[in-house]
């Protein structure tokens, strides 16, 4: 459970358990909204306006997008059983993955955020995470409320196996972050058994 005591979670720190967890996935995909939409602090963000060169990444979708992350967003999120979860965003446009191995030490897990409309986009995340054997979960943004594929064939499409979770949130609701969240912990709990 998320602490509710009315203390600064801050006055606790000493003695808690620090988990370290990722949060990637492709431009404009979710990532700091979902550390927003979760984190007990003001999350760290590193937005900065889009550039020419972030202008000639293929938008799409997300072409209304003014600020991109250019190095991570971070949040924390203290529970009542002694855990600490902080939470690292990494930057979606490929330019600046050179971040992520930094990011990805000592994570536990990674929610990788995939925007239904842009699956692609998804797969270098994917890579990453399978490739160093990080536990991920898949968290489908629901864009304007919709899927623009079932959460099967997302799974088809990014060839993933059985055992990983694949969930339709919305990245703004604290609810579903926190599902997710869990979903990851759990997943990342059997995959160390």
């Amino acid at each position: 459970m998320i602490a509710t005591s009315g203390a600064d979670p801050r006055d606790d720190a000493e003695g808690a358990l620090p988990v370290k967890l990722m949060v990637c996935g492709g431009f404009g995909a979710g990532k700091t909204t979902f550390v927003g939409a979760i984190s007990e602090i003001v999350p760290l963000t590193t937005e900065a306006p889009l550039t020419e060169e972030s202008l000639a990444v293929d938008t799409g979708a997300v072409a209304t997008k003014l600020a991109t992350t250019v190095a991570l967003d971070f949040g924390r999120i203290s529970l009542d059983s002694g855990l600490v979860l902080y939470l690292f965003g990494t930057p979606g446009q490929a330019r600046f993955r050179f971040a992520w191995d930094g990011v990805a030490t000592g994570a536990i897990g990674a929610v990788i955020l995939v925007d239904s409309r842009r699956l692609d986009d998804a797969f270098p995340s994917v890579d990453f995470c399978e490739a160093r054997g990080i536990p991920f979960v898949i968290a489908v943004n629901r864009f304007d409320g919709v899927l623009a594929h079932e959460l099967e064939a997302v799974r088809e499409c990014l060839v993933l196996d059985d055992e990983v979770p694949v969930l339709g949130i919305d990245a703004r609701s604290r609810a579903d972050a926190k599902g997710t969240l869990i979903s990851l912990v759990l997943h990342a709990l059997r995959s160390a058994t």
